[in-house]
């Protein structure tokens, strides 16, 4: 079922939800960096290193300092910004044309296709290739790259070590530069396919989940002007959370392993999504590829929490104060 809406009234435009959303995105990344770079640990760890989260994070902070949790922060907190602003807009953009014409109604079916379309253009758009004239122009370019972005990040979290002078990869910049002069270009790519298929189901599930508890929960229908309280948001997103990783863990395992793995020499043993999946099956066993599920657990229901107590209260106040010409 949908919900019935006056086809006549306003919506929230989707600038609007990409907005709030980027905002939220801010707010996660910065809360919660920790938990993943615990989670990319745990999922690279084939000789069984870390012995769960908790002594995968002590063991972090003891040999490589507490700053060490916040690896490959700046280019999470890009690509958190930039994807949510991707997803929510797009969303809003396939949801409307979904909408009946004669009720401004909405089907379950309808928002499951348009999360996942949301979800496969935010993958395709921002993994688009792009040509760049030289290193500068390739970095402010590649900015706008959500796989570039993932890539380096998952580089520079598993590196191991408190000597600065040791790594491989100093910084951002520094590991793009590195992957580009050793594997060329496309070494930037890695794991496109997982990341296609994880976001689109992921993004299918989640929109639908969120709308089915704002409705059941708090009786709140996007529309009707109710403005739901931090704690509400908080609630819904994080219940929606909670299933795309149940359903997307092997797509991330895979993602996570393609991006960590150099293009160049002898380091490459997957070579595609499909391969990747066969061979973490046969030789590490079925529960493998949904490693690292319970720090996915611990950071994605929390990370819509947070998102989405702060994106409902952005489109809210425009709602309020656009929409429904009321007092704030």
């Amino acid at each position: 079922m949908g919900e019935t809406q006056n086809p006549n009234k306003k919506s929230i435009p989707p600038y609007m939800k990409a907005i709030s959303g980027s905002i939220g995105g801010v707010v996660e990344a910065s809360c919660l960096q920790p938990i993943d770079v615990i989670k990319t640990r745990l999922q690279l760890d084939r000789s069984g290193v870390y012995k769960g989260i908790i002594h995968c994070g002590t063991t972090v902070a003891r040999t490589e300092g507490v700053r060490a949790l916040w690896k490959g922060l700046t280019p999470f907190a890009t690509h958190l910004t930039l994807k949510y602003a991707l997803r929510m807009g797009s969303n809003a953009v396939f949801q409307s044309a979904f909408k009946d014409s004669e009720t401004g109604a909405i089907s379950n079916r309808g928002r499951l296709v348009s999360g996942f379309g949301a979800g496969v253009l935010e993958a395709l758009v921002i993994v688009t290739p792009f040509e760049a004239r030289n290193y500068t122009s390739f970095i402010l370019n590649g900015l706008n790259n959500d796989c570039y972005l993932q890539v380096v990040k998952i580089r520079l979290q598993q590196q191991k070590g408190l000597s600065h002078e040791l790594l491989k990869y100093k910084g951002p910049i520094h590991c793009a530069r590195m992957i580009i002069r050793e594997e060329g270009i496309f070494g930037l790519w890695a794991g496109a396919a997982p990341t296609v298929m994880r976001n689109g189901t992921n993004q299918a599930v989640m929109f639908t989940a969120k709308n089915a508890f704002d409705v059941l929960l708090w009786k709140k229908h996007e529309g009707d002007g109710k403005i739901l309280q931090p704690w509400q948001s908080m609630v819904s997103g994080f219940l929606a959370g909670t299933a795309g990783p149940i359903c997307t863990g092997p797509f991330d395992v895979v993602k996570t392993r393609l991006m960590a793995q150099s293009g160049s020499g002898t380091g490459v043993k997957y070579k595609g999504m499909i391969h990747a999946i066969r061979t973490i099956f046969a030789e590490e066993g079925l529960p493998a590829l949904w490693k690292g599920l319970l720090p996915r657990l611990m950071r994605i229901p929390p990370g819509q929490a947070i998102m989405w107590g702060v994106a409902d209260q952005v489109s809210g106040f425009y709602e309020k104060r656009y929409l429904q010409n009321a007092p704030l």
